[in-house]
């Protein structure tokens, strides 16, 4: 490729062929990762995120996996570089670390890996990944419960340290990460296959240097983080100036009952968004606080989304954007404040967030809640047939809000998280545990002229006891709104041993529990709002949910009315 006939800025097809060759290599790291790991949760449920970065720290391409760990990502590369500036690192060099105050996580189990890569013996790029783990030390299982009052009690902290030095892994540093989880050989392995996923992208890399040239590539790289600048730039332009606000709230603080709000506060200025978070409350006396790291990568996924879904992902896409939030808040926590159960606020920052913006964009953008939190259970035991601890852990979809135009989604994760489920037969295959029904429930929608999606009930049992479970969820008071007169979705519901007359409702926070022998735990999870009034619902798709058994007649009935009912099933008035 020659000077003359490099892309030009203003090019959108030269620009996504080239994105689209960085995303390939970002995805074939990924795959590697999630083919190699050992733990469920990364190699079924795939809780990774992988990306490229410049030399100087610029994310080039996102792999398209979990938008939150985007803030990790950027914040761990950052913290790299701040702790070995470049000129300090050697070829076969890598990073790790995991902690949200001094290595830009955003929770502890988020651990990523970076490697330098050299081209030329120049450093030129990055490879960086992250892997949830299911378990780094802490007070519970899980390293995450709603009640730590400090990241003290969220397992072990890792500032940017090295991993390996010059291609010699540091074997003290990775068993002392091992020692301190309660399933540690998962730790040693998988962290080991993190590193070696990253040296398949710089193979990759380094091939694509050999065959375009690195400073070719580097050429490129500017002009892409120029045409999304521009682009982003564009999108905003296309807006009304303006101010608008909206608010959320988490339903307790993690410790106790306590709401929180979240008021989400957008102004458009020329070709400028800023977006601050004035009015949001208190830091939580618990886990859900939300650092800096973690609210960038939530008001990122926002913008893309509503403003331009296939804006490319790269460092461009930011320089449109002002983020602020008041020290000592929910969303600027001050050290050492939990930060744990974080998925669980970001959602409710979305929410706030598409509540501001809309009020800024055409009405088709408009959309009702979801459920908007990351319901998570997790089960520690012995595995089957062996002395060997697990730490089973599972974020649980539900139902997404309605749009302008159509219905939400069923079953699904929304907005910041998008893990796949652990399907049944490996679960039950590698804990002590039987999966006792996976269902969407029935008459959780929120009703409107276009309904919201379906919450799901996840009921699992521990035949032989042993078993200690801890939950993390929101939504158990309050459903999630409709819009433009649609109703809100149905509340959560954390019930042990549902169905039995030992049944009782557990708190959204509860942790530490011990499950006898044949003790069960279900969690239903909220349904999304409608959108519209419910009168204009068209009575054939009304029928279908009928039939379908998504939503019972007697339901029906309050929410759309006996005539409307009767027209769906084609009976008389």
């Amino acid at each position: 490729m020659t000077e003359q006939n490099r892309p030009a800025l203003s090019d959108p097809i030269a620009m996504e062929v080239f994105t689209n060759r960085l995303l390939a290599v970002a995805d074939e790291i990924a795959t590697s990762m999630i083919r190699a790991s050992f733990s469920s949760n990364i190699k079924e449920r795939k809780d990774c995120s992988v990306a490229l970065f410049s030399a100087d720290g610029r994310l080039i391409a996102q792999a398209s996996h979990i938008p939150l760990h985007l803030g990790s990502l950027m914040g761990s590369v950052g913290a790299v570089l701040e702790a070995y500036p470049a000129e300090t690192m050697a070829e076969g060099d890598v990073f790790i670390c995991n902690d949200p105050y001094v290595a830009g996580g955003t929770h502890t189990p988020d651990i990523s890996v970076v490697t330098p890569v050299f081209t030329g013996g120049r450093l030129r790029y990055f490879t960086a990944n992250i892997g949830h783990h299911s378990d780094v030390g802490g007070t519970v299982p899980g390293s995450i419960h709603g009640g730590a009052r400090s990241i003290f009690e969220e397992g072990l902290r890792l500032p940017v340290m090295k991993l390996f030095r010059a291609g010699v892994l540091d074997e003290d540093l990775l068993r002392l990460i091992s020692l301190n989880s309660r399933a540690s050989e998962e730790r040693w392995l998988d962290i080991k296959v993190q590193a070696s996923a990253n040296e398949r992208g710089a193979r990759l890399m380094r091939e694509l240097a050999d065959t375009l040239g690195a400073d070719k590539i580097d050429a490129l790289v500017e002009d892409l983080f120029i045409y999304t600048a521009q682009r982003l730039r564009n999108r905003i332009i296309e807006m009304t100036d303006g101010s608008a606000s909206f608010r959320s709230k988490i339903e307790g603080d993690g410790v106790d009952e306590t709401e929180v709000p979240i008021q989400a506060n957008v102004t458009v200025k020329g070709d400028r968004l800023i977006v601050d978070f004035e009015g949001t409350g208190p830091q939580a006396k618990g886990g859900l606080n939300v650092v800096a790291s973690a609210l960038n990568a939530s008001v990122y996924y926002v913008v893309k989304t509503l403003l331009d879904p296939y804006l490319l992902p790269n460092s461009g896409m930011f320089e449109g954007v002002e983020i602020s939030a008041p020290k000592g808040c929910l969303l600027n926590p001050v050290e050492p404040a939990a930060t744990g159960a974080r998925s669980i606020t970001c959602n409710k920052v979305v929410r706030a967030l598409i509540g501001a913006f809309s009020q800024l964009l055409p009405e088709d953008r408009a959309q009702a809640a979801g459920q908007d939190i990351v319901p998570v259970m997790v089960f520690a035991g012995k595995r089957r047939g062996r002395e060997e601890g697990y730490v089973y852990l599972e974020s649980i979809g539900g139902g997404a809000g309605a749009r302008y135009q159509g219905n939400g989604m069923d079953g699904i994760h929304v907005h910041v998280t998008n893990s796949s489920n652990l399907p049944i037969e490996p679960l039950e295959i590698e804990y002590d545990l039987v999966v006792e029904e996976y269902a969407l429930v029935e008459d959780s929608t929120g009703a409107g002229k276009y309904r919201g999606g379906m919450g799901i009930a996840r009921q699992i049992s521990a035949p032989n006891g042993g078993v200690i479970f801890t939950a993390r969820s929101d939504g158990h008071r309050e459903g999630a709104p409709g819009a433009a007169g649609g109703t809100e979705g149905r509340v959560a519901h954390l019930v042990q041993n549902a169905g039995t007359d030992r049944a009782r409702e557990l708190s959204p926070m509860i942790s530490g529990l011990p499950l006898g022998p044949s003790e069960t735990i279900r969690l239903e999870t909220p349904g999304g709002g409608g959108f519209g009034d419910p009168a204009a619902r068209d009575p054939a798709a009304l029928g279908r949910d009928l039939r379908d058994q998504r939503i019972s007649k007697a339901y029906a009935e309050t929410l759309y009315g006996a005539a409307l009912v009767a027209k769906a099933l084609g009976q008389p008035a």
